[in-house]
């Protein structure tokens, strides 16, 4: 371990936060992306989830060879790399939006995921050997913080630059207009992510330069394997691969909180949809908060997990059996926040936020406990990797949506996704062997 003093930790951790904030700021624009582009692109929920398709399977196709990458560029340079691969993915969304075409969006999406998958390829193990593993799950929750926290923020900066004046695109509009009228318009609401995403490659570039010329230091993780792929003794270490379908389970879970609930409250007539996601980040900022305060003085990162598990299963029933005209939750315990109420069904959604909060801080030192220094950059990769779950899991989702039209039924999917979180926060990070 290269840092291991509180003083010679606070600047990397300062830039890392940095980081971390980028990553949820580019990572939570999709939800209210999804619903944006279902109008621009007149889409399906099944094509619109094509979003979280392509952005996240961008981790599982590239998490190995970027692990590669950072074995040859160092921990530093692949972060300055993922941000500018990320640039590129960013300035692909203005022909995109010239074009109104959902496969160049798509394309954008999968680039920017990919600069993500080496940000987070580099970024997670470094705030794990920054300091003792016992205290990992509060370091990740201090970087979780910073990153839902710009997940908030992202979907009201959206809302409030691009989803200006949306009821004049709402469907009963567009079918009153001709056809070229209609064309015309959806062109013009494309061309409103042209500016945003300009911006947002410029600010890339800079946070670059500003790594680049950093006094960031470069994590000892020990002397790393040359060979690539996955070797036979990694998957020996159950707590890990359990770990992996854990964290699979997990972010198809946040993902479909985050990134459906806008879609869902369009389709519930909710006025201030493309804000929505903010509500579910609101709550895992609480959830992180939580977190740092409790683990691990008062409650243990496997407890943690257990409650988070058990709660969205209780949320996934509460979702499929709630009213979608019933407010009383929210008048009774939120009207006094002034923030525009949702009936309770959405707000149910967004209290996933809370019950996922402490997952992902409280897998990935359960995981990697037990490795050597040899194994963590290969196990930190296989982590990475489950990220498809937000490829996979949203999409299932959506088709499934597509198929009952009921999009409030589909969030039974919840369901098996929780169980066997808590499964493993129960019995699978014990495991040392097949």
């Amino acid at each position: 371990m290269l840092i291991n003093t509180r003083s010679s930790s606070l600047l990397p951790m300062l830039i890392i936060g940095i980081l971390f904030f980028t990553f949820g700021f580019v990572t939570w624009l999709n939800g209210s992306l999804i619903p944006f582009l279902q109008i621009a692109c007149e889409l399906s929920h099944t094509e619109a989830y094509l979003v979280t398709m392509a952005f996240y399977i961008a981790y599982t196709i590239m998490a190995l060879p970027m692990s590669m990458v950072l074995r040859r560029t160092g921990y530093k340079n692949g972060m300055v790399l993922g941000l500018l691969v990320m640039m590129v993915g960013s300035l692909i969304f203005i022909p995109a939006a010239l074009s109104r075409t959902y496969s160049v969006f798509l394309m954008g999406l999968m680039v920017l995921g990919t600069g993500l998958t080496i940000l987070q390829t580099a970024a997670n193990p470094y705030i794990v050997v920054i300091g003792p593993r016992e205290t990992a799950a509060v370091r990740i929750s201090m970087m979780g913080v910073l990153n839902k926290l710009a997940g908030v923020v992202a979907p009201l900066v959206f809302t409030a630059w691009v989803l200006s004046d949306i009821s004049q695109f709402s469907e009963g509009a567009l079918a009153a207009m001709s056809v070229s009228d209609k064309t015309e318009a959806l062109v013009d609401l494309s061309s409103r992510l042209m500016t945003p995403y300009a911006i947002m490659a410029m600010l890339l570039l800079l946070l670059a330069a500003f790594v680049k010329f950093s006094p960031l230091p470069e994590p000892d993780l020990g002397e790393e394997s040359t060979e690539s792929g996955i070797s036979r003794s990694i998957l020996s270490h159950p707590q890990l691969m359990l770990g992996v379908a854990a964290l699979f389970c997990y972010v198809g879970a946040e993902v479909i909180a985050g990134d459906t609930i806008g879609l869902f409250g369009k389709g519930l007539g909710v006025n201030n949809f493309g804000q929505l996601t903010s509500y579910t980040m609101g709550f895992m900022v609480l959830g992180y908060l939580i977190g740092m305060l409790l683990i691990p003085r008062w409650i243990s990162q496997s407890k943690a997990l257990m409650v988070s598990a058990a709660l969205g299963i209780v949320l996934s029933v509460l979702i499929y059996t709630a009213s979608p005209d019933n407010y009383g939750v929210w008048s009774s315990l939120l009207l006094w926040t002034g923030v525009q109420g949702i009936p309770n069904v959405v707000l149910y959604v967004a209290l996933f936020g809370l019950a996922n909060a402490l997952v992902w801080p409280a897998i990935w030192p359960m995981a990697l406990e037990g490795l050597d220094a040899k194994e963590t950059s290969t196990g930190s990769a296989l982590l990475i990797m489950a990220i498809a779950g937000g490829a996979l899991l949203p999409m299932l989702y959506g088709l499934v949506a597509d198929i009952l039209q009921d999009s409030q039924t589909s969030y039974l999917l919840m369901i098996p996704c929780y169980l066997f979180i808590l499964f493993y926060a129960f019995k699978g990070h014990k495991l040392r062997q097949w």
